[in-house]
């Protein structure tokens, strides 16, 4: 306010009440464009529209289609149900730390869908179900596990990624853990999702 009421001592003296006005006049079309600023603020909900939009074209879905339990010793030693448990133990983990990335979401599968993916042929050797499984539940990626366990000592975890609209495997990954425990099959999945999926996106 000063700087508009003041611009010399004489003019103060003699023209203050003048430039008081004027200063008063330019003020209008000022509050005129500040409450539009708000208006516009408020029809973005808070929040420039851009910005609100920005982070949800920037996440991907994904179609996850099981975790595949290769045993290569199923006749000496069948598949525990505490391996089965773990299998559906590291699909949780996989989806939670993709989603908690902000990068990646996952699509819904209905049970009957769910149910002629688990019956069909092996997700990655199926002759590329899987990328007509992800266009099927429109999603950007599909993405499956598959664990083979060498022996209670020795097992490894890999992670397949692939393009729909590509139609190409775009991440192919896996780790060796030591022992056939709760903690190994967790670690394991970690490490790879961290170090390796998510490496330069978090």
């Amino acid at each position: 306010m000063m700087g508009c009421e003041v611009k010399t001592a004489d003019e103060a003296t003699h023209n203050g009440r003048r430039r008081w006005r004027r200063c008063g006049r330019a003020r209008a079309p000022l509050a005129a464009l500040a409450a539009l600023l708000v208006l516009v603020f408020c029809l973005a909900g808070g929040r420039p529209a851009a910005a609100a939009s920005a982070p949800s074209d920037s996440v991907k879905t994904v179609a996850f289609l099981g975790v595949q339990f290769l045993n290569d010793h199923q006749d000496l030693e069948p598949t525990t149900e505490t391996e089965r448990a773990r299998l559906a133990s590291i699909e949780e983990l996989f989806k939670s730390e993709l989603e908690a990335s902000g990068h990646y979401r996952f699509a819904p599968i209905a049970a009957d869908a769910a149910a002629k993916i688990a019956a069909g042929p092996e997700i990655g050797s199926c002759g590329g179900c899987e990328f007509d499984y992800g266009k099927q539940l429109g999603a950007d990626f599909a993405a499956w596990i598959v664990v083979q366990k060498v022996s209670d000592l020795i097992l490894n975890i890999n992670v397949y990624m692939a393009d729909v609209a590509a139609r190409k495997l775009t991440f192919v990954h896996s780790v060796d853990i030591r022992g056939n425990t709760d903690e190994s099959w967790k670690r394991g999945l970690t490490y790879l999702v961290k170090n390796y999926l998510l490496a330069g996106q978090l």
